[in-house]
C-alpha cells in the first residue's frame, strides 16, 4: 500500500482498489495462456472477467482523478460513493476468487497443471490481500 498518503483515505483505499482491479485483469490473461488447453467454456468467462474487471479498474480511477481534482476537500457525497465503490469492488474480487477456486476443482485442464494450480492460488492470495487491505482501510473509517 502505499502510505505516503497519511490519512487521505479516499486517495489511500482507491490506489490499492487501482492497483489491484488492473492486476486481476491481468491474472485472467496470464490463466488463459498458462492454460493453452482450458476448456473453451472457462476461457470465455475469463475472458468476460477480463472486461468486468477492466471496466471496474477505469470506473476506479475515473474516481481517482474527481478525489485529485476536489484537492482533498472530498463533499460527503463523494466519500459515500468512494466507500460503495470499495464495498463494490470488496464482492466483485470475492465472487473473482469464488471463481478461480471453480476452475481448480472443475477444470481437467488445471488438474492436470502443477504450475496452473500453484500460480491460480498465487492470484486467489493477491486477491484476498486487497480485500484485507480494504476492509482494514475501510473499518478505519467507521
Amino acid at each position: 500500500m502505499q502510505f505516503y498518503y497519511g490519512n487521505q483515505m479516499p486517495l489511500r483505499v482507491l490506489d490499492e482498489a487501482e492497483f489491484w482491479k488492473e492486476n486481476e485483469a491481468e491474472h485472467t490473461v496470464v490463466m488463459r495462456e498458462l492454460v493453452t488447453n482450458l476448456e473453451e467454456s472457462f476461457a470465455e468467462t475469463l475472458k468476460q472477467w477480463e472486461n468486468v474487471l477492466e471496466t471496474t479498474h477505469q470506473h476506479v480511477k475515473r474516481f481517482i482523478e474527481s478525489v485529485v481534482r476536489s484537492n482533498n476537500h472530498v463533499s460527503p457525497a463523494l466519500y459515500k460513493q468512494v466507500l460503495d465503490l470499495v464495498s463494490f469492488c470488496l464482492q466483485e474480487s470475492q465472487a473473482f476468487i469464488q471463481f478461480c477456486r471453480q476452475l481448480k476443482r472443475e477444470s481437467a485442464a488445471i488438474s492436470g497443471n502443477h504450475t496452473a494450480k500453484v500460480v491460480i492460488d498465487h492470484i486467489i492470495d493477491e486477491s484476498e490481500y486487497f480485500i484485507g487491505v480494504a476492509q482494514t482501510i475501510l473499518y478505519e473509517q467507521y
